[in-house]
């Protein structure tokens, strides 16, 4: 479900309980920048929470800390009401984790180990059979169940990681980079189930660098920058700080360049033949025409216009992030939940 009246949806998250509660969390390396650096968010029960961030943005050392892996410096985390940074123990209760990186179950089919994770976390044997084949029928790979974990693709091995940190899920699920190597038709069953646990009551936690994917897939989300939240907000919300920009992208013929492009065009960036620009509401009709000229003239195979995405938020957002930084300025959170 996607929440596009931003207020309506916060209203319905302070009658919520949160599941998750993250408050000034400060946590630093020896010899090195902060990791995270007061860091504070708040993940709802039924709710997909999105963390985005590029790599070392300080994802991975959020989550360590979340799991009790890692004590932070300051600041203090809360699964259920509970303090986990007191009792690290209790937050592994707590909390089940799909790890980023492929859980090793070579000598191990699916089955037992999905089995076996579901067993230690205190579910009866029917039970954790019965969900096993549950999971196995709506990703897709029952046919995988009992084939030796060395034999498998990354992306079934990682549908299998997902299935051991949801057999018995606890309060909170944290879910890092899920679909990394899974295939398109997979994926799309992947989240029915991500959303399907949120729905039994537990809060998800979604870490990923995908941005495309989170825009469709979670309820609200957190930007993290080096080590700071620089946004929070519902995928829509976010948006809406680049609402008056449109996003025109051309695909080029092969060979092709751009050279000559009006002043109405604010900004581009290119990848092979694919060049996406950045254009203002009041200029759309300008873009189609001149769009329109360059396929006339065989510069371009095809073109479209349409809303700003998150994607382009997000680069915005880190963007001028980086902008403050440069500047020696703080950053602030652009939080959504005050609009």
């Amino acid at each position: 479900m996607q929440y596009t009246n931003t207020l309506w949806y916060v209203n319905q998250l302070q009658e919520s309980l949160m599941l998750l509660e993250i408050d000034d969390l400060t946590k630093s390396y020896r010899r090195g920048p902060r990791a995270n650096d007061g860091i504070s968010l708040a993940a709802a029960e039924g709710e997909v929470f999105g963390l985005l961030g590029h790599n070392g943005a300080g994802k991975t050392t959020l989550v360590n800390q979340i799991v009790g892996l890692l004590k932070p410096d300051a600041g203090s985390i809360r699964i259920d009401s509970r303090d986990v940074v007191a009792d690290p123990g209790l937050a592994r209760r707590l909390a089940s984790l799909q790890p980023q990186a492929q859980v090793p179950i070579s000598g191990l089919t699916p089955r037992q180990a999905v089995g076996m994770i579901g067993r230690l976390r205190g579910l009866p044997a029917a039970e954790v059979k019965a969900r096993t084949e549950r999971f196995a029928e709506a990703l897709d790979i029952r046919e995988w169940l009992d084939t030796d974990g060395a034999k498998l693709s990354g992306g079934i091995k990682r549908l299998t990681s997902f299935c051991m940190a949801a057999v018995a899920p606890g309060r909170l699920v944290i879910l890092d980079e899920p679909t990394n190597d899974v295939d398109p038709v997979r994926r799309r069953l992947l989240w029915r189930q991500i959303r399907a646990i949120a729905a039994d009551g537990v809060a998800v936690l979604l870490v990923s660098h995908n941005v495309l994917e989170a825009e469709h897939s979670v309820d609200r989300l957190a930007i993290l920058d080096h080590g700071k939240v620089i946004a929070e907000g519902t995928p829509a919300g976010l948006k809406s700080t680049v609402a008056e920009d449109l996003r025109l992208e051309l695909v080029l013929e092969p060979g092709g360049t751009l050279e000559d492009v009006p002043a109405f065009i604010r900004q581009r960036a290119s990848t092979g033949t694919r060049v996406v620009t950045a254009v203002d509401s009041v200029h759309a009709g300008e873009a189609v025409v001149w769009a329109e000229s360059l396929r006339e003239t065989g510069f371009v195979e095809e073109f479209s216009l349409t809303p700003a995405t998150l994607e382009d938020a997000y680069v915005e957002l880190v963007g001028r992030a980086d902008a403050l930084r440069e500047d020696g300025t703080a950053s602030e959170a652009t939080d959504v939940r005050a609009a």
